[in-house]
């Protein structure tokens, strides 16, 4: 959980994706947005098609050395991917954590990911979910507004609480600011880097930020590793 693979479409290359969750009867799911040609072409299977599958790849979230502590997970639009292996590793192994929260947004109840998962993670015991959407439109009867604004308003527990964000620059940002604000430290912040990454392997060095490669120094890194790196993420 936390790490990556790199899946081949065969005539037509090769890109990264995050890990699923556990696989269950011998099969595993990912999720792909077609946002070039190589997804393009991965959208364009049908059934029964072959693809290439290599890794899994990086470093991974650190569920053992935040066992005990309250888990908070700040996503946005496509950030809930990466997160979402987390969280259900998290949920399966309640016990083990305090708190546990979440705080979704999106632009519009449409692009909310994962309804299924929404909906059963709604209804479970310890486990709090605050979704929102930027703007209210008709029949959209939940918060408006943009995730970060929930944080204050929901109580968020400090002490020994970890979280984990990831979403676009801008509501990273933001999200950044509120937690920092209320007094989480940059050590208890978890991201995981999205950047374009060719070989998986840290050879190519395509993925590098500073001095740090993405794919095998990471994807996942605290706020404190983050700052460090001298870019704009």
């Amino acid at each position: 959980s936390g790490q990556f693979i790199m899946c081949t479409v065969f005539g037509a290359g090769e890109f990264a994706v995050s890990l699923p969750p556990s696989p269950e009867n011998d099969r595993f799911h990912i999720t792909v947005r077609k946002v070039g040609k190589v997804t393009n072409a991965l959208h364009d299977l049908k059934a029964g098609d072959k693809v290439g599958v290599r890794g899994p790849f990086g470093n991974g979230f650190p569920f053992e050395e935040i066992q005990g502590k309250n888990v908070v997970y700040v996503a946005g639009g496509i950030g809930l991917i990466p997160l979402r292996s987390s969280i259900m590793h998290v949920m399966q192994n309640k016990e083990k954590f305090g708190r546990i929260l979440l705080f979704l947004g999106a632009r519009t109840p449409q692009e909310l990911m994962y309804q299924y998962n929404l909906n059963e993670w709604k209804t479970t015991p310890g486990f709090e979910t605050n979704i929102t959407i930027d703007n209210p439109v008709p029949g959209w009867d939940g918060q408006t507004g943009f995730v970060h604004t929930m944080i204050k308003k929901s109580n968020v527990p400090v002490k020994d609480t970890v979280a984990f964000v990831c979403g676009p620059p801008v509501m990273f940002n933001a999200v950044i600011k509120e937690l920092t604000e209320i007094g989480i430290g940059e050590e208890s912040i978890i991201s995981t880097l999205e950047r374009h990454m060719k070989c998986g392997i840290g050879k190519c060095q395509h993925c590098s930020i500073g001095r740090t490669l993405v794919c095998t120094d990471g994807p996942v890194y605290t706020y404190r590793q983050i700052k460090t790196l001298g870019e704009n993420i």
